[in-house]
């Protein structure tokens, strides 16, 4: 029986408009009376994510930053910070490269040092705490920093991520979106947050569904029995990842988890 059910937000859950499907709390409400444990997993930050879901966030575990955060009734379960002493460099690599722009993903507040645009809007539409400072430097060591988020005004899968594995070779690079990739740790991934959660919880592999649509979902979904991506999905994906839902303007996932609820998977 599955006992936990992990969802990426951006392109999986939310429809192209950012809009959170109307059913979702029902639903939710559904699987919390079962016992079943619902995890929004998003590269986005908690004060977002629980914003987001307010209504019902109580009964909710968050992965949050790409698997580097997990926060469940306020408490943190798990951190997997980028090293204080790597932050330096890797922001003056990012620097190097044109038309990139950083931000630092603390566990409370996002950090940005331009006001450029679009990037700055797109910054806060995803970090309700989001914090304008003059050099990103001046605030590592104020709170763990889960991630650099990098957004990328060229194709990141075209640019950036052909540029910063090689110069960051001591740091995870994966991309996260068309324009977005996350700097991290090398053991951060939402595939090892799932891990944790399997051995803190004590579920099996095979109780653990997951969704998504891009590769930053890839370690989650190997992580669970059952993975499925949405028929919108980065192409690479959906070869590694056979399994399809519906897209997510049409609620393919909300369409997947009635299924369980009602043949009692």
């Amino acid at each position: 029986m599955i006992k936990l059910i992990a969802t990426d937000l951006d392109g999986t859950l939310l429809d192209d408009e950012k809009n959170l499907p109307g059913e979702v709390f029902g639903l939710i409400g559904q699987l919390h009376e079962r016992g079943i444990l619902f995890a929004p997993a998003s590269g986005r930050q908690y004060a977002n994510l629980k914003r987001l879901f307010f209504p019902v966030w109580e009964k909710l575990l968050f992965i949050c930053e790409n698997g580097a955060l997990v926060k469940y009734r306020g408490e943190t379960l798990y951190l997997d910070p980028v090293p204080e002493g790597e932050i330096g460099e890797a922001l003056s690599q990012i620097r190097a490269v044109p038309k990139i722009f950083p931000m630092l993903c603390g566990e409370n507040c996002a950090y940005i040092e331009s006001d450029e645009e679009p990037f700055c809007s797109y910054a806060r539409l995803s970090y309700t705490n989001c914090e304008r400072v003059e050099r990103l430097e001046q605030v590592v060591g104020r709170e763990k920093i889960c991630k650099i988020a990098v957004y990328d005004a060229l194709p990141a899968a075209e640019h950036c991520m052909k540029l910063l594995p090689q110069r960051l070779p001591r740091l995870r690079t994966a991309i996260s979106g068309f324009d977005w990739c996350d700097v991290s740790a090398p053991t951060a991934d939402k595939g090892r947050a799932i891990e944790f959660l399997c051995a803190h919880f004590g579920f099996g592999r095979e109780e653990c569904a997951a969704f998504g649509d891009h590769m930053n979902d890839y370690e989650m979904l190997l992580a669970c029995g059952h993975a499925f991506v949405t028929e919108n999905a980065y192409p690479p994906l959906r070869l590694q990842i056979p399994q399809t839902v519906p897209s997510n303007n049409e609620g393919g996932v909300l369409k997947k988890i009635k299924e369980i609820l009602e043949q009692g998977l």
